[in-house]
C-alpha cells in the first residue's frame, strides 16, 4: 500500500500518466481527440488568405478556434494563438479531473512543463515589424511583448490555474514532447513537484508557414502544417487509483542528420538496456514519421532493432498535419486513445520515437496499465 492508501502493483515503480487532454484539429478536449483518432477523418482545409496571408493553401487548424471566444474576454486581449491553445488544453485536463475530485486537493505542489519550437514565431515577427514601421522603435503595444518570450504560454497556464510549482519551457523541435516529459520525470524524482502537467504546443500562423517554406528540404514540400496542444498529467506511483500508463524510460541523443539511423537505433537499445527489456517485449511502436526522407531514417532504425519481431504499429496522427513540437505528445495521446478504444491486457510495452530533422532524437518506453 502507498502512503495515499491506494494499492499499487509491485511492478509499478516509475511515474505514471493519470490523465490527459488535447486541443487539435479534431476539436477541443479529450473526447474529440479519441473520436478523431478512431475515425481517422481528415482535418485539412483550404485557408482563407485574408485571415492567413502566408504561402500555404492548405492547413490543419483547430476548428473555429478564437482565443477570446474560447477563453472569454478577460485577460485575453493580447493573448496569442499558441498561448490560447496551451491554456485551453490545460483547462480541458483540469475539467476532466474535477469531474472526479479537486485535481490538487492532495498535492502540495503542481508544476507545468511545456514543449515548444520557438514559442510564437508570429508574435516575435509582429513586434519586430512594429519597431520598424512605427514612428519610433519603442512605439509598440506593451501588452504584446510577453508573447515574444518563449515561455509565455507556460507562464500564462500557471497564472490562469494557480500552478505554483516549477514552470518550465523546453524547446527541441519535434522531440520537444518527449524532452519535456523527461524533464517532468526528473522533477518528480527530485521531489520538486507532486503533480506535473506536461505537454507541448504548436500554433499555425503565416510566420510559421513562411519559416517552413524557407527552411524545409525539397523532399518535404508536400507537408501540410497542423497545430494544437496536448497535455499529460504525470504523478508518482500510488497517487491515483486508475493510472493509464507507467513511464519506464526516456533516452535522448543529438546527432548529425546523416547519422540519424544509427544514432536512433543506439538510443532505442539504451532504453531497452536500462529497462532490461528486449525487442520481443515491445507490443507496439509509435514512430513520429517526420516529413520527407527523415522518416526513412526512422523506419530504418526500427528495422535494425526489430529484425525478427514486428510490433503493432500505432501511427502518428497524420490527419492533423505536421504539429512540429507537439508531435510526440500527440503520439502518446494517440496511443492512449487507441488503448481506450481497443483495450488490451495490462502491462503491454509501447515504444515512442521522435526525430527532428536537425538531429535531435528521443525515445520513450511506456507500460500500459
Amino acid at each position: 500500500m502507498s502512503a495515499m492508501g491506494i494499492a499499487v502493483p509491485d511492478q509499478v515503480r516509475g511515474p505514471v500518466i493519470t490523465g490527459w487532454s488535447a486541443v487539435s484539429p479534431y476539436g477541443i478536449g479529450r473526447d474529440a481527440f479519441v473520436q478523431g483518432v478512431s475515425s481517422g477523418r481528415a482535418t485539412v482545409s483550404v485557408l482563407d488568405t485574408d485571415k492567413w496571408p502566408g504561402p500555404d493553401e492548405l492547413a490543419c487548424l483547430v476548428p473555429d478556434f478564437d482565443v477570446r471566444e474560447v477563453l472569454g474576454k478577460k485577460g485575453t486581449r493580447s493573448m496569442d494563438r499558441v498561448t490560447g491553445l496551451a491554456v485551453t488544453a490545460v483547462r480541458e485536463l483540469l475539467r476532466d479531473e474535477t469531474r472526479q475530485r479537486d485535481p490538487f486537493a492532495d498535492e502540495e505542489v503542481a508544476a507545468l512543463v511545456l514543449g515548444t519550437t520557438t514559442g510564437s514565431a508570429q508574435s516575435m515577427m509582429d513586434l519586430t515589424r512594429d519597431t520598424w514601421i512605427n514612428e519610433a522603435p519603442f512605439h509598440v503595444d506593451p501588452g504584446r511583448f510577453p508573447n515574444t518570450v518563449m515561455n509565455c504560454a507556460a507562464g500564462q497556464c500557471a497564472i490562469w490555474y494557480g500552478l505554483k510549482g516549477p514552470n518550465t519551457t523546453v524547446a527541441g523541435g519535434r522531440a520537444s514532447g518527449l524532452l519535456a516529459l523527461n524533464y517532468a520525470r526528473r522533477l518528480l524524482t527530485a521531489g520538486r513537484a507532486h503533480t506535473i502537467l506536461c505537454g507541448a504546443a504548436e500554433e499555425y500562423s503565416p510566420a510559421r508557414s513562411w519559416l517552413e517554406r524557407h527552411t524545409r528540404h525539397p523532399d518535404e514540400n508536400a507537408t501540410v502544417l497542423g497545430e494544437g496542444c496536448a497535455v499529460l498529467r504525470l504523478q508518482p506511483p500510488g497517487t491515483h487509483p486508475h493510472p493509464l500508463a507507467e513511464l519506464l524510460c526516456i533516452t535522448t541523443a543529438i546527432t548529425h542528420p546523416h547519422h540519424i539511423t544509427t544514432t536512433l537505433a543506439h538510443t532505442i537499445k539504451r532504453a531497452l538496456h536500462q529497462t532490461r527489456l528486449n525487442p520481443h517485449d515491445i507490443w507496439a511502436v509509435s514512430p513520429s514519421t517526420p516529413p520527407g526522407t527523415t522518416a526513412d531514417h526512422e523506419r530504418n532504425a526500427l528495422d535494425l532493432i526489430f529484425t525478427d519481431h514486428t510490433p503493432h504499429h500505432i501511427p502518428a496522427p497524420g490527419p492533423i498535419g505536421d504539429t512540429a513540437a507537439a508531435t510526440a505528445t500527440f503520439q502518446i495521446t494517440t496511443l492512449l486513445s487507441h488503448h481506450q478504444q481497443h483495450p488490451q491486457p495490462p502491462n503491454r510495452i509501447a515504444l515512442i520515437t521522435a526525430i527532428d530533422r536537425d538531429g535531435v532524437l528521443a525515445t520513450a518506453l511506456l507500460r500500459l496499465l
